[in-house]
């Protein structure tokens, strides 16, 4: 599962690393008719939030599978030292992973910071788990709600400015500076903006650093509290229920994960094709991405329930083994996987390389995505057939126990690494 939504979140991300400003909104840049609406129609259906949705679940899972072993070998005490030990080098990972390796959409400084949390509920019930992910979608939602009614009488302010404007009325001070707020939100995805921010990803590595750092430091002062609760806390919350539930280790008869697929997936595309509709019927506008944000929380939550229930179930199945191999040492490896995406890309877009970075339609998007997948699927079985771990696998163990584990095969038989 892990290798699988590995190589999905690639499909997402990818708008990020190639385009400006296009991650959500198609017709900033990347086209948004023929095969690239289609692109942006269809990842958003299936994927947008939902590899997102169960990257976050899995790493809870794993947290949660970390801390368990610990503690079943009577660490005590040792177990929390380890694990927040380990978190806090994931938040170091984040840090370097968004300033020095470019990639603003990072995740592990919030995964990180969520950990911490994630601590707290380790002993809860499964269904209080849930319940308490529910609690915080639904404040989330509040929040995306608030937000649109803010958006929405600010943009009606708008409106009336502009219509005093062609009537050659003087604009009101309140009118005045909504109009010119908005004017300013507006101008960031213009062609002009969007040009300049091209040339910049286009310029050599320290430029690129120099340029993104500002963008990334507001990332993570807001992001966490605006997003990550709502975002990341819940789905992990939602992990730990399923693991402990049996449904996530594949235990569980076909039945359960046909229910999931079964409920899932119809309820959250339909909301998620309620969200897109809107959007598309608006043009694009910025106040129909305001208002599908809404809802959003609930279309990714369903159409994840239906990919777990889906991969269980091809998980069961006993075909296509050499693939089911070749996923799982990419998730074996999740950690260098996800990191060599933003190195790949690093060398595809910016100025380091090629500098791509603005010159691909989304629909081309997808060869880089395809490409990488192929590599990684070979490259990973191939790396584990000589060593017990990926490399920033092992070394985020190794500082995580402060001990060196055995990293070649042929250095011997892997031995536990003592808690002490």
């Amino acid at each position: 599962m892990r290798g699988i939504v590995l190589c999905g979140i690639l499909l997402m991300n990818i708008n990020g690393f190639g385009l400006a400003f296009g991650y959500n909104n198609p017709s900033v840049l990347g086209g948004d008719t023929g095969l690239n609406l289609y692109t942006w129609m269809v990842t958003n259906l299936f994927f947008e939030g939902t590899m997102r949705a169960l990257f976050s679940m899995l790493f809870g899972v794993g947290m949660f599978i970390f801390l368990d072993r610990l503690l079943k070998k009577d660490a005590g005490i040792k177990a929390s030292d380890i694990y927040f030990r380990r978190i806090t080098w994931l938040l170091v990972f984040g840090l370097i992973h968004g300033y020095l390796l470019l990639w603003l959409g990072e995740i592990l400084y919030e995964y990180a910071l969520m950990g911490f949390l994630v601590y707290s509920f380790r002993n809860m019930a499964p269904r209080n788990l849930i319940f308490t992910a529910v609690l915080l979608f639904s404040i989330g939602t509040a929040w995306n709600y608030n937000d649109y009614r803010t958006d929405h009488e600010w943009f009606g302010k708008v409106q009336q400015a502009e219509m005093s404007l062609l009537s050659g009325q003087e604009l009101s001070k309140e009118l005045t500076e909504a109009k010119d707020s908005w004017d300013k939100r507006e101008a960031k995805n213009s062609p002009e903006a969007t040009g300049e921010y091209m040339k910049e990803m286009q310029k050599g590595y320290f430029s690129v650093v120099k340029h993104l750092a500002p963008i990334m430091y507001d990332f993570n002062v807001n992001g966490p509290y605006r997003g990550g609760l709502w975002d990341v806390l819940s789905m992990m919350l939602i992990g730990i229920a399923l693991f402990r539930w049996g449904l996530l280790s594949g235990e569980k008869p076909s039945f359960p994960y046909w229910l999931m697929v079964g409920i899932g997936y119809p309820i959250g595309i339909a909301i998620n094709y309620y969200e897109m509709q809107m959007i598309l019927d608006a043009n694009f506008s910025t106040l129909s991405f305001s208002q599908s944000n809404i809802t959003y929380y609930w279309g990714r939550i369903f159409v994840a329930m239906g990919h777990v229930g889906l991969i269980m179930l091809f998980c069961k199945t006993p075909i296509f083994g050499w693939l089911k191999t070749s996923l799982a040492a990419v998730g074996k490896m999740a950690l260098t996987n996800y990191l060599m995406h933003s190195v790949i890309c690093m060398f595809v877009f910016t100025g380091v390389g090629f500098g791509l970075f603005g010159r691909l339609e989304r629909f081309e998007l997808l060869y880089v995505v395809f490409s990488i997948w192929i590599f990684q699927l070979i490259a990973s079985p191939i790396w584990l057939k000589y060593f017990h771990f990926g490399p920033m696998e092992w070394v985020w163990r190794s500082l995580s126990y402060r001990k060196k584990p055995a990293f070649r095969k042929e250095a011997g038989k892997l031995v536990s690494v003592p808690v002490a």
